[in-house]
């Protein structure tokens, strides 16, 4: 037992207590006495600091503190105003005093959040499990009791006084005027009493209505029309939320643009940019190299230099300033030979005075097509629903002025209530349409989109207004900070991050954010401009996105969260004192890596979240021990070479990132005593030295770059062993790395994830030997370890790198894993035979990637041994749409099924369709779909085959039985003789670099072809779709056998000529 429990258990009676300190007597000895048989099990019953306050009154580390009838009287009085709050919220706009008396609640209910993590902090430090107490065992009841005792009674006397300093300013507020006037609704105390909107598919504005496919090509003609010219721009104009940047993207991704220009870039100018970041943005993204300490001056001769004498495309979106072309971008631009500037702006002065060559104009949206737009993105899907709602439809159409932005997001609006007129027109009738003090941009379907949020969903989406214009904002980056901050609500059965990922969908599927598609699940987003200035309205006066420096004293006393966007080397608060700042969260998001002031961890003293990625931090000082709120640390990328143990003083640290420190090699011993650690993020950092213990972390669910070791007794060693494992229960992410140090468990139970219940991501890294091959001990030992870490039924995404087994692990297959959605192998590179995934029900991605030892593929990939393959129900990778399988040197077969099955099919086929004549329209191009169709690939929308140069041919039942693929991707496969028979194939296919192909043929429906360097094609025929034909300079010759065959066909189906494009691949 620690020294802390004999002090407290040997206390002298308290009965001398003062008037000032009545609760200090007996009523806290009797809540420690009926406590303190539970202590020694303390650590493993506390909970998140994620609580409402009625579960935070019976946290024994408040309860040790005896303030409870102090936190009861809180309870009731913030009850009460909470039942105020919904009324309040929707005068805020129209009444100047509810605004005024929303923000004293706000500021106070600030202060009630600081005073019960103060109390949370100040009563573990009491209890004898306080992980710190380890450090002061040695320490023994002396004469060092007494002074303890009173330190403990001037803890409790200090938090007293402050809660009942609280009560009595919520008391105050309470009996204001606008408090009395306002109504009052009963709190159930239930915050996942709404709904979520029904998953449905994301309806993008271009998929209703013409104009935008017509505007698109019209613009790309006018871009390839003029594109030998010196300097010609082009200005997209129209009202914020109307589709300029929709269009923009369509003519920038456009095919017949790719590689028309030696330089493409795309750069979001936005209303405030940065003069330093926006020429980074077009450095970067036209590939060319910089460095951070470049002046402005050297950054525009860097692009002088590089765009010497080439050609450009460059979009500048969302242009508010014309300075941003003529004072910075004109000039050094000015060095290339050709060169095309597209610009969207609301504004048409911008364009005159940036001197476009031609613009064009996006209208509003008509009543029709903004009525489709609507009831496709509710997914109305019966006809007779959508003529019964058209009439009130075209109205809701209408208020939106035509806005497609507006209809998206009101759309998601009237999902979430009864699809009748009735409902739609006591939506349509509320004052959020018209609001004389509202700014008119964000007034009607944007305020009403807002206002109609549930309460943990607003603060969620205020939040987002924190991350700078056009900004990317990642999933796993968001949802931290809103578990940092407070914002999720513990729920039965699921961890906090769950139900945060959960809000951060539902934002995407009510059209708030908008995914930007770059990664599976749409991990990524952005924020429109006009929605994020609605967040920005409505958090103006707590969140400040910009330089610090320049906050005035009254602003930094109001400003609770900082983001800093700045140009200068180092970033500096103002000088205040550290009472003054109330900042509970501070990220940089500058372009240039500023250096971070060290007096920010003296100042900043209430802070939860603490983001200094990529800054340019050295070290931390021991003074970060004094930030006892702190849930969020972010050091990912500085310069750090080691971690203060003054760190372990962060008892309410949840998120720990550290990843890509290429400089730190140690964690402090003080790790393990981050007792409500959620995450520890350390992938890409070569950390060598690591303190035993981790297991004890028992919050810990994310674990990214988990360095494996053997183990030893020692206090530092140079990784994890994998029982450090075992306890942690709540594991929801886990990445393991330097598997081939693992010793195999020798246990009868040697699963160790198996009963991981919320396990959805696994990642398993081997490290590839640097000389000498792995002997066949430690082939066998990781073939072992490999087997012992069999993930849980629940497991969502598995990555398995760099393994160096002769078989994969046996829980490869649907038996283990019938909750998977992703699956990446790559270079593993002794299997010679692919596990049996075809018939895992949920997959959708599969990536297989230097698999160097496999020459066929055959009937164990689609599973065949785990199901009945032969019965017309089993289907073969069900679910899968997105196939990857690249740098296969040795691969040179693919058969889906035996040969005497595949002639079965056939001949069943040719019966069905009448015996030979059947078989004899297959022969002649007609779709012919096999009786089987559904067994193979039936969701496949696209698929690369990339550097396979030995593969021969691609199996018969991929073109049979892909019913929905759309593109195919075809390149470095030298053996490679034929691609044909592919009925299904209905957008794109991209042939490249395939020199022994001779033949494509019986592809009916691709509408677009892509041929580079193909020199021994000789026909293509049978392509009755097609639309648009790509060659390269070098086909143009060979291509002469085969284009008029297809022009010919192409003028029989569609009277007219097929357009051929000269494709620099």
């Amino acid at each position: 037992m620690g020294s802390s429990c004999l002090l407290l258990e040997n206390q002298p009676p308290l009965a001398g207590a003062t008037p000032e300190t009545p609760y200090l007597g007996a009523h806290i000895q009797r809540q420690f006495a009926s406590h303190w048989r539970e202590q020694q099990n303390l650590q493993r019953n506390l909970k998140s600091p994620n609580w409402p306050l009625q579960a935070i009154i019976t946290d024994k580390a408040i309860l040790i503190l005896g303030v409870k009838d102090e936190l009861e009287e809180l309870q009731r009085r913030t009850d009460l105003i909470r039942s105020s709050f919904n009324d309040a919220q929707a005068r805020r706009t129209e009444d100047s005093a509810v605004e005024k008396w929303l923000d004293q609640i706000r500021d106070v209910m600030y202060d009630v959040d600081d005073i019960i993590d103060l109390a949370r902090f100040k009563g573990s430090v009491l209890l004898p499990d306080y992980p710190m107490s380890s450090s002061r065992k040695s320490t023994t009841c002396s004469g060092l009791s007494l002074s303890s005792c009173f330190s403990n009674i001037r803890i409790r006397h200090e938090i007293a006084v402050k809660i009942r300093i609280l009560n009595k300013k919520i008391e105050n507020i309470s009996k204001d005027e606008v408090f009395l006037k306002l109504n009052r609704t009963q709190h159930n105390g239930n915050s996942s009493a709404w709904t979520p909107i029904e998953s449905s598919p994301l309806v993008q504005p271009d998929l209703v209505g013409k104009e935008v496919k017509y505007a698109c090509r019209a613009v790309v003609d006018l871009v390839l029309a003029h594109k030998e010219k010196k300097d010609y721009k082009i200005a997209i104009v129209g009202t914020g939320g109307v589709g300029k940047t929709t269009l923009a993207q369509k003519i920038f991704n456009d095919k017949k643009l790719e590689r028309r220009f030696d330089k493409h870039a795309w750069v979001c100018v936005s209303k405030e940019y940065s003069r330093d970041s926006l020429l980074r943005q077009v450095l970067r993204n036209m590939g060319i190299q910089h460095d951070k300490d470049e002046s402005i001056g050297e950054l525009q001769s860097n692009l002088a230099s590089n765009i010497q004498g080439k050609s450009f495309f460059l979009v500048l979106d969302d242009v508010w300033h014309s300075e941003a072309w003529a004072d910075l971008l004109r000039t050094p631009l000015h060095a290339a030979a050709t060169g095309i500037v597209l610009v969207t702006t609301r504004d048409d002065t911008i364009a005159r005075v940036i001197g476009v060559d031609h613009t064009h104009r996006v209208d509003l949206m008509s009543a029709d097509v903004g009525w489709e737009l609507l009831w496709r993105s509710m997914n109305i899907k019966e006809e007779k629903q959508v003529q019964n709602l058209k009439d009130i439809g075209i109205e809701i159409v209408c208020k939106c002025g035509g806005l497609p932005l507006a209809i998206r997001v009101i759309a998601k609006v009237l999902a979430c209530h009864e699809q009748t007129e009735t409902e739609w027109r006591r939506l349509l009738g509320k004052n959020a349409w018209s609001m004389g003090k509202f700014p008119h941009e964000l007034s009607g379907a944007l305020y009403l989109s807002y206002e109609v949020l549930p309460h943990q969903l607003k603060q969620c989406f205020l939040y987002c207004a924190l991350f700078p214009e056009n900004a990317t904002i990642f999933r796993d980056d968001l949802t931290r900070m809103w578990v940092a901050e407070g914002f999720i609500d513990q729920q039965e059965g699921q961890l906090l991050e769950d139900t945060a990922e959960r809000y951060y969908y539902e934002l995407i599927h009510r059209n708030l954010l908008q995914p930007d598609g770059s990664y599976l699940d749409n991990k990524s987003c952005k924020m429109h401009d006009l929605l994020r200035q609605l967040a920005s309205y409505f958090s103006r006066e707590e969140c400040f996105v910009g330089d610090p420096e320049s906050l005035g004293s009254n602003s930094i006393c109001k400003v609770r969260r900082i983001s800093v966007v700045t140009e200068k080397d180092i970033v500096v608060l103002p000088s205040r004192d550290k009472d003054q700042y109330k900042v509970r969260c501070f990220t940089n998001f500058s372009w240039k890596s500023p250096r971070i002031d060290n007096s920010l961890f003296k100042r900043l003293v209430c802070l939860r979240v603490l983001d200094l990625s990529d800054s340019l931090v050295h070290d931390i000082p021991g003074e970060i021990g004094n930030l006892i709120f702190l849930r969020l640390l972010d050091l990912d990328r500085t310069n750090i070479c080691s971690l203060p143990e003054g760190i372990g003083s962060l008892q309410s640290l949840q998120i720990l990132n550290l990843q890509g420190c290429e400089s730190l090699h140690c964690l402090p011993l003080a790790t393990t005593q981050l007792c409500n650690l959620r995450r520890l993020g350390l992938g890409g950092t070569p950390i060598n030295n690591v303190p035993e213990g981790l297991g004890r972390l028992k919050f810990l669910n994310d674990l990214e770059g988990y360095p494996v070791s053997r183990g030893s007794d020692n206090t530092m060693q140079d990784g994890w062993n994998l029982e450090e494992l075992a306890h942690l229960s709540q594991l929801r992410r886990l990445d393991l790395i330097n598997l081939e140090k693992a010793t195999p468990r020798s246990t009868t139970d040697s699963l160790l994830l198996i009963d991981k219940v919320h396990l959805k991501d696994l990642s398993l890294y081997c490290t590839e030997p640097a000389d000498e091959e792995y002997s066949e001990e430690c082939v066998s030992n990781v073939e072992k370890i490999f087997d012992q870490l069999t993930p849980p039924h629940n497991v969502q995404e598995v990555n398995i790198i760099a393994f160096f087994g002769r078989r994969f692990p046996i829980w490869i297959g649907a038996a283990h894993l019938p909750s998977l959605e992703a699956l990446i192998l790559v270079d593993c590179k002794s299997c010679d035979h692919l596990p049996p995934i075809g018939q895992i029900p949920n997959l959708k991605y599969l990536r297989i990637q230097g698999a160097t030892s496999i020459t066929k593929i055959g009937l164990e990939f689609v599973g065949y041994g785990e199901g009945n393959l032969r019965s017309r129900d089993a289907v073969a990778f069900p679910k899968l749409e997105l196939l990857i399988i690249r740098d296969m040197p040795n691969w040179e077969e693919w058969a889906f099924i035996e040969e005497e099955v595949e002639e079965e099919e056939e001949a069943a086929a040719a019966a069905e369709e009448g015996g030979e004549d059947g078989a004899a329209s297959k022969q002649k191009g007609k779709e012919a779909q096999s009786p089987r169709s559904s067994w193979l690939l039936p969701c496949l929308k696209k698929f690369d085959i990339v550097n396979c140069p030995k593969l021969r041919a691609l199996p018969p039942q991929l073109g049979q039985q892909a019913t929905s693929l759309k593109q195919l991707i075809i390149e470095y496969a030298g053996c490679l003789k034929m691609v044909e028979n592919l009925w299904f194939l209905s957008d794109g296919l991209q042939i490249q670099a395939c020199e022994g192909l001779e033949r494509v043929s019986n592809i009916p429906h691709v509408r677009r072809l892509y041929v580079n360097f193909c020199p021994n094609l000789r026909c293509v025929e049978e392509l009755g779709s097609l639309e648009q034909l790509w060659l390269d300079e070098d086909m143009q010759e060979i291509s002469l056998l085969w284009v008029p065959g297809l022009q010919e066909q192409h003028c029989q189906h569609h009277e007219d000529e097929l357009e051929v494009i000269e494709w620099f691949g």
